[in-house]
């Protein structure tokens, strides 16, 4: 099993040296409220990332960075040929008027030019606004209008539309460039007249203090904010997590490191992994979708060696290894394949880290049964060579990462927002702990108010939102950002969030719940789609559970019942109501009974961002949810 031979190697080639020192502060009862990792990669003193690439080109310019599909084919990307197109692209924009400062909005899903288009702005002297693909007209004309954006470069014609209808009324709409409309070659032919000096001159004028990107939240309440990040926030991030993971990860594996992305790039998580991927030089692709039926081609094809992804991507691969079991009539193997390697995981684990014996022989018999008949299948499902995977964006379900563990493949949890830059915390190489999102970043801190929110201090947090002093002062004190979630440290240091504290429900008997570890559970459990747990002045916890549509398609098949079976029929039916029961007793497991969910209803429709209550990375916005269901859950407690 590739992750037991590694960790192994691992303790013995690497040693405790290969992860930061981290420091604990406790209060006077002796709990740790501070835990402090030490600083692998200093912040320079001069320079932005910016020049990351034109470092590859002068150090390394036949080194493969990227890998580009095109019919259907990967082909490489070299380090010297990906710094000339950034040059040729960065000329189109300083001919098109880019002034030093300027701001360019870039709409489009995850894709090659995507990372051209990032470092070209740069290397002209811009700053990068980046838009979800998805946003609507009122989005990015608010977007465009707040960061003051004069350029928009879009992916499709609807993107084009989009910006045009949004910013009509502006008294100078933004030019606009598309991507399928061959963006990359107009502007380049449009600099042709502009000298390579031009560019190296703006490029070296850039500082880490420098404005970088002005990066909006998905905004689940309210407008979104624009978080001004700093070229010194990127290097930051990207260059203490390559600091951490990167040696450790090529030393013990043998493999050359390489990762297909397809996170949105709007998202900072996405932006950060890109540029860490080209400061170590490790090889990247780009696929636009996150979608199971469409990534899963994708990664067969390029084979990389870890993913960052998130819980809903582990959650899908899981749920698809159960769905062909059940097709095959191996649906009870498959359970029993998930509980042994639960097993197998945690008793693996306990004894890397020196608290238990281990899997006894029974165990590893089990384990290589179903490594046989089930795991290697999951393994093949992310192209057959990931050993590492990295999950972010919200809490993995314990069992699960036990599950990937013990199917040959780590996952590492992070957290951290866009204020953060990314990650503030990850679990490092050398100290797998499934339940925790980690040790804080190397050159962070964090730290557990009285009330108990997560607070972060370091050179990843952003100084900033755009025009917004107000909302800047509320979360900015003395350096530390208050996150506005909930979460405790353990002994060692680990984070473990537990909620958002503006979502805490409190209900009518006095008791705090928080809704996140129910829903997080709830969804890692088919049918379930989405959900939202409810019960705020109520005598008692309930929910909203929209079903998955790949689950029901599955759920039809296996029992010989019509596939256009109607939504409104299956929320009525006992027995899709008796599996949905089984995901809220899943879910009730990990909660007090008077945290429990009491009852719960199955609603038609879901939660999408174009009906408004989905962000566009996959958060429930709460309060319009709450709002589009009053009705449905008034009736719960009638």
């Amino acid at each position: 099993m590739g992750v037991r031979k590694d960790l192994k190697r691992a303790k013995r080639r690497t040693g405790p040296a290969a992860r930061a020192a981290v420091e604990t502060v406790r209060d006077e009862r002796g709990i740790v409220r501070e835990a402090r990792t030490a600083v692998l990669a200093a912040r320079p003193a001069t320079g932005s990332t910016a020049d990351i690439p034109f470092t590859n080109a002068a150090e390394a310019p036949d080194a493969v960075v990227m890998r580009r599909e095109r019919a259907g084919a990967w082909h490489p990307v070299t380090a010297a040929a990906f710094a000339h197109e950034v040059t040729a692209v960065a000329k189109g924009l300083i001919a098109a008027g880019l002034e030093p400062g300027d701001r360019v909005a870039v709409m489009s899903r995850t894709r090659y030019e995507w990372a051209v288009l990032d470092f070209a702005i740069w290397s002209a002297g811009g700053r990068t606004v980046p838009v979800y693909a998805t946003s609507s007209a009122e989005q990015v004309e608010w977007i465009v209008r707040d960061s003051g954006a004069r350029y928009v470069v879009t992916e499709t014609a609807a993107n084009s539309a989009t910006v045009k209808a949004g910013t009509a009324a502006h008294p100078a709409p933004p030019r606009v460039w598309e991507l399928d409309a061959d963006a990359l070659a107009d502007l380049t032919a449009l600099g042709e007249g502009v000298p390579d000096e031009e560019v190296t001159g703006r490029r070296t004028a850039l500082t880490p203090e420098t404005v970088a990107t002005v990066c909006y939240t998905s905004g689940t309440t309210g407008r979104p904010k624009g978080c001004v990040l700093t070229h010194a926030n990127l290097y930051a991030e990207a260059a203490n997590t390559v600091e951490l993971l990167h040696p450790v990860f090529k030393e013990v594996t043998d493999q050359v490191a390489s990762t297909l992305l397809f996170l949105p790039l709007a998202h900072i998580l996405g932006r950060t992994l890109q540029i860490s991927c080209l400061m170590a030089r490790i090889e990247i692709g780009h696929c636009p979708s996150i979608k199971p039926d469409e990534l899963r081609p994708k990664l067969k094809a390029f084979r990389p060696t870890f993913l960052v992804g998130v819980p809903y991507l582990f959650e899908k691969i899981h749920d698809t290894g159960r769905a062909t079991a059940e097709k095959l009539g191996r649906g009870a193997s498959f359970e029993r394949a998930h509980r042994v390697a639960v097993r197998f995981g945690e008793a693996h684990l306990n004894r890397f880290l020196g608290r238990g014996k281990g899997p006894g022989p029974g165990l590893y018999a089990a384990w290589a049964l179903y490594d046989l008949l089930v795991y290697r299948r999951v393994r093949k499902e992310l192209g057959g060579r990931v050993r590492y995977a990295i999950s972010g964006g919200s809490p993995l379900e314990r069992d699960l990462n036990l599950f990937f563990y013990a199917a040959g493949i780590m996952v590492y949890e992070g957290y951290g927002l866009t204020e953060t830059t990314a990650a503030a915390t990850i679990v490092p190489p050398l100290g797998p702990r499934p339940g925790t999102v980690g040790l804080p970043v190397p050159g962070t801190a964090v730290r557990i108010s009285d009330d108990g929110e997560v607070c972060v201090r370091g050179g990843i947090v952003f100084g900033s939102y755009h025009s917004n002093p107000a909302a800047t002062d509320e979360v900015l004190d003395d350096g530390w950002f208050t996150t506005g979630d909930l979460g405790s440290l353990d002994e060692d240091g680990y984070l473990t969030i537990t909620g958002r504290k503006k979502d805490i429900i409190v209900t009518s008997g006095g008791k705090n719940v928080s809704p996140a570890v129910l829903e997080d559970r709830l969804r890692s459990r088919p049918p379930v789609g989405q959900c939202l747990v409810v019960g705020d002045n109520r005598p008692f916890v309930a929910a909203l559970i929209t079903l998955d549509p790949e689950s029901v398609a599955h759920w039809l098949s296996v029992r010989g019942l019509p596939a256009g079976t109607p939504v409104s029929e299956l929320v009525r039916d006992p027995r899709m109501r008796a599996e949905v029961q089984k995901a809220v007793d899943h879910a009730n497991e990990a909660v007090s009974r008077a945290e429990s969910i009491r009852a719960f209803t199955l609603i038609e429709g879901e939660f999408t961002e174009e009906n408004g209550l989905l962000t566009p990375s996959l958060k429930v916005k709460r309060q319009a949810a709450q709002e589009a269901y009053a009705a449905e859950i008034a009736a719960l407690y009638s």
